[in-house]
């Protein structure tokens, strides 16, 4: 797959396509997309169950109290994971549909950029997914449990419909935000941002990382300090990663 995805048009000489064939392969993009997320979210649906269990693990000391109130309230949490977990299995290949209608119009260098630029976002997604999940989610469910018996209000059960999008909520987010030194050092590759003015705004960076860890996990200080600490480090790596482009960027000027 990589592969055929790497061929250059230029070295075949393909000639231009009319518009005709443009829309049409616009077309088979969407149609394979929305059949991949499909079979995404079936699959996701039929493993619900298990998915279930893991993303209860977490909570494993309070397992007892995850509970659900309704009678839609099982079918709500199997929708949830059915969508999310079918978005994120289908990802890749929704993603290969995009890059097969968009890299006959590249070279074979700029193929391959972006995806080690894929690559590497991958494994930052991954990493910030893991961190979330084996370190925050636990501490947000005890920081919960101590607030409440701090206030005197006694917990008898955690509803699984309300908890399953925290989790979900966590994971992505951490993932998210893990790309923060990839987007740095492309917007570095491409002259928009400077390594010196990344360092110049580094308290600015600070601020805004905590504001974002803020948002995007539960209102307990354990999981936004969690957050910010690895986003403030990887807004230094995209320094530094920055800094070492210009650095090879200047040396070929001057050979």
């Amino acid at each position: 797959m990589a592969i055929r995805l790497l061929e250059n048009p230029d070295e075949r000489n393909d000639p231009p396509r009319p518009l005709l064939e443009h829309l049409l392969a616009l077309r088979d993009m969407f149609v394979f997309g929305a059949v991949s997320w499909a079979i995404g979210v079936v699959i996701a649906g039929c493993f619900a169950p298990y998915i279930l269990e893991f993303l209860k693990r977490p909570a494993e000391q309070y397992k007892d109290l995850l509970q659900v109130v309704g009678m839609t309230a099982p079918f709500d949490v199997w929708l949830s994971i059915a969508v999310w977990g079918g978005t994120l299995l289908s990802f890749p290949l929704v993603t290969f549909a995009i890059l097969r209608f968009v890299f006959p119009a590249l070279t074979k260098r700029e193929k391959f950029v972006i995806l080690s630029g894929m690559t590497f976002s991958t494994s930052l997604f991954v990493a910030g997914s893991v961190l979330a999940y084996q370190q925050t989610l636990p501490l947000v469910v005890y920081a919960f449990r101590q607030i409440g018996d701090w206030m005197g209000i006694k917990q008898s059960m955690i509803t699984i419909d309300t908890y399953i999008p925290v989790v979900l909520k966590l994971i992505v987010a951490f993932g998210l935000v893990f790309q923060v030194p990839l987007i740095l050092f492309v917007l570095g590759c491409f002259g928009i941002v400077t390594s010196e003015g990344l360092r110049a705004k580094r308290r600015l960076a600070i601020v805004i990382s905590f504001i974002m860890a803020m948002i995007l996990t539960p209102p307990d200080p354990m999981s936004q300090i969690i957050m910010a600490i690895p986003l403030c480090t990887l807004y230094e790596i995209a320094i530094w990663a920055v800094w070492l482009k210009e650095r090879a960027t200047f040396g070929k000027r001057r050979t």
